[in-house]
């Protein structure tokens, strides 16, 4: 019984947020025919929750787009993005690494003091580089409003 409702719960969760998804996208208007919209996907569950609204979006919406996953790599480090590359093997979305320097850079060529504030700036201009290098015309970012609250803070912090 636990089980069922378990499943019964998450179904309802991911129809709200896929339809909150889907209603941003036609409020503001968001994709128009012909989109190659890169995703920004760091693996974690804001942005692989938009990566898969952004898929199931896709079957319905009646404006065509395409969607090109892209993952940030920061130079340090092993990650493993081998449950993101299924994802979107799954999912029928080519998905691309993009390897970089920023965590070395930040970290250990310039010692930031305020390193979040560098790190953001320089990753939003590679995912930029990125998209542009695989002819996308849109990025998409998956952050919540705690993540604007915390970076509001946080800025408060290092003024």
């Amino acid at each position: 019984m636990a089980m069922k409702m378990d499943k019964l719960t998450n179904a309802r969760v991911q129809k709200k947020v896929f339809g909150q998804v889907r209603r941003a996208v036609q409020d503001y208007n968001m994709i128009e025919d012909g989109d190659r919209i890169a995703v920004g996907v760091s693996g974690g569950k804001d942005s692989i929750t938009l990566l898969v609204a952004l898929s199931n979006l896709q079957k319905f919406y009646p404006k065509k787009f395409e969607l090109e996953a892209i993952t940030l790599t920061l130079g340090i480090g092993a990650p493993d993005f081998s449950a993101v590359e299924n994802l979107c093997r799954n999912l029928g979305i080519n998905y691309t690494i993009e390897n970089t320097l920023i965590g070395k850079i930040v970290f250990e060529a310039q010692e930031e003091k305020n390193p979040c504030s560098l790190c953001a700036n320089m990753r939003r201009g590679a995912l930029h580089n990125a998209a542009k290098k695989l002819n996308c015309s849109k990025v998409a970012l998956g952050h919540s409003r705690d993540d604007v609250i915390e970076t509001f803070i946080l800025s408060l912090f290092w003024l």
